[in-house]
Order: structure tokens, then C-alpha cells, then sequence
């Protein structure tokens, strides 16, 4: 039944990504209104799936990347949400939903491999490390969709080509206060995710190997993002630098990502 609720939700979100892809040409307030309506009842959906799925399989359901694809997906439709909520407006969801609808349709398709757990290893600490990091690239998705869309109505504007996706879009300023507060919910989440995970390996294997692929690439990743969050809140950064500095996050936290196939102490494999 979770994978039941899981394409009923897919199909939701179906009408997510229709918006996104009819937004690039021309505005439509209907589609707009329709789109939002289906992503809440995709959410209800989404999350009887994931409820059902960790009644069904335990506390050590995140370890399967289906499971995380899907709870990722899941978190980046809340943070959407309590945005629209702020802020009014739909036109993260240009680049939200398709990235969404991606991450349910890989989730949607079957079971994937699992994470590899050596014996002893603390499943408490281990789920909190992968909730929070979820957490974390969730609203680092939110702050890149924010940093595109103004990279795209700021090239419009000097173009001075009005129409399509530049009638939907608000103000400068909104856009990048969207991308702005989505690095300062996410930021703690991603720290203390981390965090959880060295006590992880700390207790599993006695030790912290900062060599190690996956270990290496999201410190890396957490200084990207550390250092956005520095140059926005000390330095005053805003506008297109900030923009490109989060473009730079989010591809560090998907090389990141694939790290998980070949680090020798974070890694999926086929059950």
C-alpha cells in the first residue's frame, strides 16, 4: 500500500510540473491555483506513504535511498508550502516541482538499495543524521529555485522582455528573501546533521575518516554553505553573487549525494 499512496501522490504532483512547464511561456492564475491544490492533496498522500512505510518496515526505513528520495521530496514540498505561506506566491514551484516530481518518480519505481550498516551501529543516531540532513537539502533546494528565478526575472528585466514566466514572478526583493530565510532555517539543520552523523561513525567505527569521499565532499558542502550564510547575514551579500553562490551550493550537495554509491563508510548497496 505505500507505493500505492506514493503514485496517487506522483500523480498530484503531476500537475506540479504541468505549471512548471506551461509557466516558462505564459502566465496562468488557474493553473497556478489548480497546481497548489493538487500539491496539498499530493502532500496527504505523500504522507500516509511514508507513515505507512515506517510502520512496515521500522525506525530503519530512511536507510533504504527509496525511502529517502521520497521523505526528500516530501520536505521540499513542507518548506514550499510554509513559503507560499509567507510569501504568497507559486513561482518557486517553477523549480520545486519538477524537482519534486523527479524525486517521487524514482521512489514511485521500485525498491532501491539500501544503506550499509555495519553491526553496532546506533540506529537512533543514525536516522536523526539523515532526517536532518533531508531537512537540510530541502531548503537548500527552496534557496536554489529562489536564486534561479532571480537570476532569470533579473536578465529579464535589463532585456526589458516582459510576458511568460516574468509576469509571475514578485518582486526582486521577495525572491531573494525567500532564498535568504530558506538558508537560515536549513543551515542548523544541515550543521546538526552532521554533526549526529560523527557520532555515528565515532561509534560504529571508533574513529572519523575525514578522507573519506562522502565525509570530505559534505564538509565541503557545509563550508559552501556556511559561507552563504556568512556573506548574506555579515557581508550584506543580496542579488546575483548571492544567486550564484547558492547555484554552487546545491551542485556541492549533489556531488555530494552521489558520494553515497562509492564511500567505504556511507555507502548504498542492493539489498
Amino acid at each position: 500500500m505505500p507505493f500505492l499512496w506514493l503514485r496517487v501522490a506522483l500523480a498530484c504532483y503531476a500537475v506540479g510540473l504541468l505549471y512548471a512547464l506551461v509557466a516558462l511561456t505564459r502566465a496562468s492564475d488557474l493553473l497556478g491555483k489548480v497546481a497548489l491544490h493538487a500539491s496539498y492533496l499530493g502532500m496527504v498522500f505523500h504522507l500516509v506513504s511514508l507513515v505507512e512505510e515506517a510502520q512496515l518496515s521500522g525506525q530503519v526505513m530512511l536507510t533504504s535511498i527509496h525511502n529517502a528520495e521520497s521523505l526528500l521530496a516530501f520536505l521540499i514540498m513542507v518548506v514550499f508550502m510554509v513559503a507560499y505561506l509567507v510569501y504568497k506566491t507559486t513561482s518557486p514551484g517553477i523549480v520545486v516541482f519538477p524537482v519534486v516530481f523527479l524525486l517521487t518518480l524514482v521512489a514511485a519505481a521500485g525498491q532501491q538499495p539500501f544503506l550499509q550498516m555495519p553491526a553496532g551501529v546506533r540506529e537512533g543516531w543514525l536516522i536523526a543524521h539523515i532526517a536532518l540532513i533531508l531537512a537540510g537539502y530541502a531548503a537548500l533546494v527552496l534557496s536554489f529555485g529562489a536564486s534561479l528565478l532571480y537570476l532569470i526575472q533579473e536578465s529579464m528585466l535589463k532585456s526589458k522582455r516582459p510576458g511568460g514566466i516574468l509576469a509571475r514572478l514578485p518582486a526582486l526583493e521577495v525572491i531573494d528573501d525567500i532564498g535568504y530565510r530558506s538558508l537560515l532555517v536549513g543551515f542548523p539543520f544541515m550543521t546538526l546533521g552532521l554533526i549526529a552523523g560523527a557520532i555515528v561513525a565515532q561509534a560504529t567505527f571508533g574513529r572519523v575518516n575525514f578522507l573519506d569521499p562522502k565525509i570530505l565532499l559534505s564538509i565541503l558542502m557545509w563550508a559552501v554553505y556556511l559561507l552563504m550564510v556568512y556573506t548574506r547575514w555579515t557581508a550584506g551579500w543580496r542579488g546575483r553573487r548571492a544567486a550564484y553562490l547558492a547555484a554552487g551550493a546545491f551542485v556541492a550537495a549533489l556531488i555530494a549525494w552521489s558520494a553515497n554509491y562509492f564511500s567505504a563508510m556511507h555507502r548504498f548497496v542492493q539489498s
